[in-house]
């Protein structure tokens, strides 16, 4: 037990507040360098071309292919053409998405769920007859498997069945809160194309507006307001893909998860009802056999 708590200093609440701030800060320093990125390749020195003003110079530079940093230009292009209210919202939501994700990844493992060093501890304990250690250690354990048994444990003086019902119960408990959390996925996969939907919308207003407010039109304007439209809804869609296919992935992870702590946390508490009762049975006495009389002589 002395090695447990240096292995865990704080308290289960208090280690997954760190995990999902230091996730959050983890992803926003993944977007910000993905977001500036390109835009730092653009600081980097172009190859020099000779003057354009002498005739042998003019028909070189007007055939050479540009060489720029074209995504570069595309990523700056779809950045301007999100807006500051799209743009924002968008990039807020895709940061979430990423935490979330990230989040799900650590805590849906079957190695966090089950935890086979502590079914081997638990089992040590209740082969040594050490029945109350072995309930400290499930009550300590922030694990699926070691809420699941201390549940069923608690209630195991009322019978077998009734240890397994309760068990059974925090089970359920523990998936749907999970599934809560993995619902959000679900939530951002169906807002995603909806909010690209409102910027196609956004955009063709703009866009007829330009057509409207002038007899001469300027290309470039009416251009930037239909990329505005396309731009948003790429982004949409874009958000919304990895949070469907994220949202399927980790329902049926837990799913597994799931049937695997059940069959666990039955078979656990079975052997340990089973070894309560032989420690509770009093020890069988030995019958004194008494001595038969003896048998008189014939006369």
């Amino acid at each position: 037990m002395v090695e447990r708590e240096l292995v865990q200093p704080f308290a289960p609440g208090t280690l997954r507040q760190i995990r999902f701030w230091a996730l959050i800060a983890m992803a926003v320093t993944l977007i910000a360098l993905w977001v500036n990125g390109p835009l730092w390749a653009q600081d980097g020195v172009e190859p020099a071309t000779p003057p354009a003003d002498t005739p042998a110079a003019a028909p070189a530079a007007a055939s050479a292919p540009k060489t720029g940093n074209t995504n570069a230009n595309l990523f700056t292009h779809i950045l301007e053409s999100a807006g500051v209210f799209f743009g924002p919202l968008l990039g807020g939501i895709s940061i979430g998405l990423v935490a979330l994700v990230v989040y799900l990844m650590m805590e849906l493992r079957m190695e966090t769920a089950v935890p086979r060093g502590f079914i081997e501890q638990f089992t040590d304990l209740v082969n040594k007859r050490q029945l109350k250690e072995a309930t400290k250690l499930a009550q300590d354990d922030p694990s699926f498997l070691g809420q699941t048994l201390f549940s069923g444990m608690t209630h195991l003086q009322y019978g077998l069945e009734d240890g397994r019902e309760f068990s059974k119960g925090k089970l359920e408990e523990i998936r749907a809160s999970r599934e809560s959390t993995i619902s959000y996925l679900s939530v951002i996969g169906q807002l995603g194309p909806l909010i690209g939907l409102v910027g196609t919308v956004f955009g063709m207003i703009l866009a007829f507006m330009t057509l409207k407010s002038s007899t001469k039109i300027e290309p470039s304007k009416l251009a930037g307001d239909i990329s505005h439209a396309l731009v948003v809804t790429l982004l949409g869609v874009g958000v919304s893909v990895p949070a469907i296919f994220f949202f399927t992935f980790f329902s049926k992870r837990l799913v597994r998860i799931c049937i695997e702590v059940g069959q666990t946390s039955d078979d656990l508490l079975t052997q340990l009802y089973h070894s309560n009762r032989k420690l509770a049975q009093p020890p069988v006495a030995p019958v004194a056999v008494s001595a038969a009389p003896p048998i008189a002589p014939p006369r």
